[in-house]
């Protein structure tokens, strides 16, 4: 006997099945040391859980170390000896430009979940590059205030040291020089132009990198990574776009740092470029953007190409 065909009206409702329970989607990881991610991708979602890779801040600090080395002597090009002040520096700016590019990097993991050996393959806006430049400039500014101040003030210090009968340097080191400063204008001196250094790096920052990420996309093909001549004219040419918008900041950020060694002429920033203009133009405000702009190029070309290659490498 044929069992008879029940009709769709009179069959068990969907609701009394029992379904198994929905597979969980993964969750997406990001390694400690590598930034890589698992898992599905969202642009602008942040990897749960997330860590804060750590070879960005070893690659910038080794590539600015780089940096470091080739730019000093424009630094102290109007000075007798090309190296003066070498070892400060070398040691201090260095970790600055590791905080530069680690900040960079990791903010720019927060807004596109994407590694840094990723982003030629899905690259990230140039929104989100010139907001994660401007971070970095922004973090830079606190930790490079008082190592810039005593390179400045150890660099201006131009009093003869080996002449018979001659006065003794106003300061013997860096950190006599801290020192010095501490005794003499309070832990605050430290940070002496201090605000015009964060009015300088924070949006310089961003238009540095957003300058190196548009030239290193003109001259490469879509997904792949730019070659090594591309990143030296990308890193040059981003080095001097960032200079020709810092000049006038770092003019008077030098200003007030070398404030005070006497008797104080600034009362704030604003006081300092209105005295400034005042008194000389406003063609004060470009003053040394020559030297830093010969500068700029070959030390950012340097800095950059040994950035890549150290996280390629290690990669």
């Amino acid at each position: 006997m044929v069992a008879p065909r029940i009709s769709p009206a009179t069959q068990p409702s969907d609701r009394w099945r029992v379904r198994p329970p929905p597979r969980a989607a993964p969750r997406p990881t990001v390694d400690f040391v590598t930034g890589r991610g698992e898992g599905s991708r969202k642009s602008g979602s942040l990897p749960v859980p997330w860590t804060m890779p750590v070879e960005e801040f070893v690659a910038g600090w080794i590539s600015g170390a780089l940096g470091l080395v080739l730019g000093h002597p424009f630094d102290t090009i109007k000075l007798l000896g090309f190296f003066k002040g070498m070892s400060f520096p070398i040691a201090s700016i260095a970790v600055v430009n590791s905080v530069l590019f680690g900040v960079y990097s990791n903010v720019l993991l927060v807004l596109t979940a994407t590694s840094h050996q990723e982003r030629w393959a899905q690259p990230p806006s140039y929104t989100h590059v010139f907001t994660a430049g401007c971070a970095g400039g922004l973090m830079q500014s606190y930790f490079l205030a008082p190592f810039d101040l005593i390179k400045v003030r150890l660099q201006n210090q131009t009093e003869p040291r080996a002449w018979p009968g001659s006065l003794p340097p106003r300061y013997r080191g860096p950190v006599h020089c801290a020192a010095s400063i501490c005794r003499e204008e309070g832990p605050r001196g430290l940070f002496r132009g201090a605000w015009a250094l964060v009015l300088r790096d924070t949006p310089t920052l961003g238009v540095y990198f957003l300058t190196y990420e548009w030239l290193c996309r003109q001259y490469t093909s879509d997904g792949q990574t730019p070659s090594s001549g591309t990143v030296l004219v990308a890193g040059g040419f981003a080095g001097i776009a960032s200079w020709v918008s810092a000049t006038p900041l770092d003019v008077i950020k030098s200003r007030m740092q070398m404030d005070g060694l006497k008797e104080r002429a600034y009362h704030g920033v604003l006081h300092c470029m209105a005295s400034s203009v005042r008194q000389e133009g406003l063609g004060v405000f470009f003053r040394g953007l020559t030297i830093n702009s010969a500068r700029a190029f070959p030390v950012n070309a340097v800095t950059f190409l040994s950035y890549e290659y150290l996280l390629q490498a290690r990669g």
